[in-house]
């Protein structure tokens, strides 16, 4: 191969000074079957290098220009750190709570106690990452702990983000040419998203590193058609990041196509080959069989909490929809360059795009490659648009793949120059476009400092400074019940509950139905586990808590107050979404009063409105008669009572239970209806029964009943509908059901 050619032509072998022999060569169509372009000019295609050799290979893995971004990716992170320090007195703290979420388990993990949030708690699925708390519990085990644990995170996240600068560049290399591999690992180094990722102390760098070293080894095996490594860091990749996983099978799809298409050139079947690219699949296997052993249930409680398909009461297939387009179409503007963050530059996503199609055009033998990646990110991108958290938090579950993201688009405007420049001009357009890609990234690095710090230090003011006052104020043994989880177990040495569900099993699911559910959730627990007092604040996510305040469940003045202190950006957004949080002491002494029955006579069974315990043992339904209408619930006090209810526009189906066959009954409800008299039709088991008027009683619970005759009651059991007297057509009835008491 002529050694003259143009300084951005794709990089073989010989470039090095290294002989490209050996099975791992792969430089024409004689040892590639793929390869479709001639080998000799400057666009040819561009292979992976072939070291032979403990030599090569030192040789190689000494690229000082690999090693100088690596290091330039580093020193970036760093300013970043600094900025951090600057904006809190010396002190580093992370940008977001979910960093001292990560850090409790991973100190939990350290000293023994395998994914349980508290000590002695059950196991939970708090960790999104299972694989970074077995990194911090590491971290632990050497003797860090504290702020010291922090600077170990943030330590692994900076030098694993800079390995991952090192192989974008190598990437690019190998699959366009050195200067490809140059401005790729350049733009991944400035990339203000990923280094806010890398010093924040999550586990962006890690993830990262593991997705960039994932797809390179795959592009320096894939010659060989038999995949060695590639595989053992899909499992790793699986297990860093539900995203994470999304990428390792879709790459692990590929390797199963090129293993597989040998046989198609008269290689032979190699089962064995074969069966070890699956390997990736193991990972999600078993992580989500641990799940369903130790939790009871295969979905984590993140998802539990954040995923559209859960986080309200009801599910509505067409308001689903509507929020994850909302989402998606959020994403694709950030990525492409057309939303006010400065995530990438104009039109950004159209040129990665290019740079994928044309890797697919010109170099056939990298086309498994460039499908998966395509699987991989629009799996990546719908997958996490079902999140209520999708676009927040600088879209963290991005970040980690901003480096195969920058690459491509890297590819593109390689592609955009081939297109515009024709001799001498073209290492000129070459240099030019990424130039300008460059200066956005410039002109952003400062903003991307400035708010790594600003959000750090409204962590300070906000679950930092609640977390060292519980410390210091709160006695030892008190359970706190509270929002943001993080910061206030990590460092108020408390035992707490989350009652947004991330760390606490079973409460996101009460959090998502409304301040009702969350309290028959805190309510039900033993005596000693419940919260003892509670830190949180009024606003999304999780239930409001004006409604605990209101019935005296949190004690109405305030332990402490708050307040946020730091300003909000120019749009007015903040990392946290509340300006005030409160510490309150907990009253529980009318803490079940609203099952006592209100009527006299013997109780066969009572339908508690609001549990979701007693709703899903009685089958319980809200029969909203508008889609999109949520039944969330509600809690009152009145007459000494603290009740939960839900709010219904419609009716009810539930079913009642340890009924005397063939005897009358009747039902009483206790509910309060807005307005003028509503009326709802009863059947028992599909037969009409009659219609039972509910109201009118503003400002306040009502008691009614409804009597059944025996005729209806031909079992121990039997299915009660309130359904409106006109059904279709509005006014419906609307009502706040708050129970209901079978008597015989």
């Amino acid at each position: 191969m002529t050694t003259t050619h143009d300084a951005d032509a794709p990089m073989t072998a010989q470039d090095d000074g290294e002989a490209a022999t050996g099975a791992g060569a792969a430089t024409s169509p004689a040892t590639d079957p793929d390869a479709s372009q001639p080998p000799e000019t400057a666009e040819s295609s561009a292979v992976p290098d072939a070291p032979r050799g403990r030599l090569q290979r030192l040789r190689r893995g000494r690229d000082p220009i690999a090693w100088l971004l690596g290091a330039g990716a580093a020193l970036v992170a760093c300013v970043f750190v600094v900025v951090d320090l600057a904006w809190n007195q010396g002190a580093f703290i992370a940008p977001l709570d979910d960093v001292y979420i990560h850090l409790q388990y991973g100190k939990q993990l350290g000293s023994g106690e395998l994914f349980r949030f508290n000590p002695g708690d059950p196991i939970s699925t708090g960790a999104s990452s299972m694989l970074y708390t077995v990194v911090l519990a590491i971290g632990h085990l050497v003797g860090f702990s504290g702020n010291g644990l922090l600077g170990y995170a943030v330590v692994v996240g900076i030098v694993c983000t800079a390995f991952a600068t090192g192989l974008t560049y190598h990437l690019g290399r190998v699959l366009v040419g050195r200067a490809t591999g140059v401005w790729a690992g350049v733009l991944t180094a400035v990339s203000g998203p990923l280094m806010w990722g890398a010093a924040s102390g999550m586990e962006v760098g890690l993830t990262a590193l593991l997705a960039t070293g994932m797809v390179y080894l795959f592009v320096r095996e894939r010659p060989d058609r038999r995949f060695r490594w590639t595989p053992v860091v899909g499992v790793a990749l699986a297990l860093v990041r539900p995203e994470g996983m999304v990428l390792a099978l879709a790459l692990s799809g590929a390797m199963v196509w090129t293993t597989l298409s040998g046989r198609r050139r008269g290689e032979g079947l190699r089962p064995r080959a074969t069966a070890w690219t699956l390997l990736p699949l193991l990972a999600p296997i078993c992580q989500y069989l641990f799940y369903r052993v130790a939790t009871g249930t295969f979905t984590a409680n993140g998802v539990q909490s954040k995923s559209l398909m859960s986080d309200r009461p009801q599910f509505y297939i067409g308001d689903f929809v509507n929020r994850a387009m909302d989402n998606l179409r959020g994403a694709v503007g950030f990525f492409n360059g057309l939303s006010g963050q400065n995530y990438a530059f104009p039109g950004m996503l159209v040129v990665f795009v290019l740079g994928l199609a044309y890797v697919l055009v010109k170099h056939r033998r990298w086309r498994a490659l460039v499908i998966a990646l395509v699987v991989a990110f629009a799996g990546i991108v719908a997958s996490v648009s079902t999140l209520s958290t999708a676009l927040i938090h600088e879209l963290r579950y991005f970040q980690p793949f901003l480096p195969v993201y920058i690459l491509f688009t890297v590819i593109g405007l390689y592609a955009l120059s081939r297109l515009v420049a024709r001799g001498r001009f073209r290492q000129a357009a070459l240099h030019l476009l990424p130039t300008v890609a460059l200066l956005f990234s410039l002109v952003a690095l400062p903003q991307w400092a400035w708010r790594f710090g600003w959000e750090a230090a409204t962590i300070r003011d906000t679950n930092v400074s609640v977390a060292a006052w519980i410390r210091g104020n709160l006695p030892p043994d008190a359970v706190v019940g509270v929002k943001d989880v993080g910061a206030v177990a990590y460092y108020s040495g408390h035992k707490v509950v989350d009652t947004i569900g991330l760390t606490s099993n079973g409460f996101a699911e009460a959090s998502n139905h409304g301040p009702g559910a969350l309290y028959e959730k805190l309510r039900a627990m033993p005596p000693g586990e419940r919260p003892d007092y509670f830190a949180v604040y009024e606003q999304w996510p999780g239930a409001s808590m004006h409604s605990f305040v209101d019935t005296g469940v949190f004690v109405a003045e305030p332990e402490m107050t708050f307040d946020l202190n730091v300003p909000r950006d120019s749009s007015g957004w903040s990392i946290v979404p509340f300006d005030e949080m409160n510490v309150y002491r907990a009253d529980w002494r009318l803490a079940g009063t609203g099952d006592r029955a209100p009527v006299d006579g013997d109780v066969r069974d009572h339908v508690d409105v609001g549990s979701l315990d007693s709703e899903t043992e009685h089958g319980y339904e809200a029969d909203m008669e508008q889609p999109g209408v949520q039944p969330y619930t509600d809690l009152r006090r009145q007459d000494g009572i603290i009740d939960s209810s839900r709010y219904i526009l419609g009716g009810e189906t539930f079913r009642i239970g340890n009924l005397r066959p063939g005897q009358d009954a009747t039902l009483t409800s206790r509910t309060m209806v807005n307005g003028i008299e509503q009326f709802v039709r009863v059947r028992v088991d599909g037969q009409e029964v009659g219609v039972w008027n509910l109201g009118p009683n503003r400002e306040s619970w009502e008691t009614r009943s409804f009597d059944i005759p025996g005729r209806y009651l031909d079992s121990a059991d039997a299915e009660i509908t309130l359904e409106p007297v006109r059904p279709l057509l509005s006014p419906y009835p609307e009502y706040t059901s708050y129970g209901y008491w079978v008597t015989q």
